[in-house]
């Protein structure tokens, strides 16, 4: 299934502000998701997935037009606020604490982690542990086989 724009805005209604938030960029980024995303890989979870790439993008893409509307850089890449100071008044974040290993950009939003973790859930293979092998009968009895 192919999430519309309405589909997203029932998901995340904090995107419900088209002006901030326009349908073209909902949907481009949607196509941009299931262009991108392997459908078999993700399975059940591909309509999650293709939502948070989504919502991860517009939040960057509306950060980028609030820099420029207050005639900063737009595009000048940058990590999480650290520490930030107004007058007297200070406030610092461990942001290592929320941050993801290895995730890079998708740090930068909560959207973006969320859609890591389903990458890594997704992407995650199957478990080999070495050490002895045998094969147990229907009772758990090992006898017979190498220890």
């Amino acid at each position: 299934m192919t999430v519309a724009v309405t589909d997203f805005t029932s998901a995340f209604p904090e995107f419900n502000d088209f002006t901030k938030y326009p349908p073209g960029q909902i949907s481009f980024w949607l196509g941009q998701a299931y262009s991108t995303l392997n459908a078999h890989r993700f399975g059940t979870n591909l309509d999650l997935a293709a939502m948070l790439y989504t919502a991860h993008n517009i939040v960057l893409s509306a950060r980028a037009a609030a820099t420029a509307a207050s005639s900063g850089i737009v595009g000048e890449a940058t990590g999480p606020t650290a520490s930030k100071s107004v007058g007297p008044v200070s406030i610092g974040y461990d942001v290592a604490a929320a941050a993801i290993a290895g995730a890079g950009i998708y740090n930068s939003t909560s959207y973006g982690q969320r859609f890591i973790k389903i990458c890594h859930i997704v992407g995650a293979g199957g478990l080999y542990i070495p050490g002895n092998s045998y094969r147990a009968n229907y009772n758990g009895d090992r006898r017979g086989y190498p220890r």
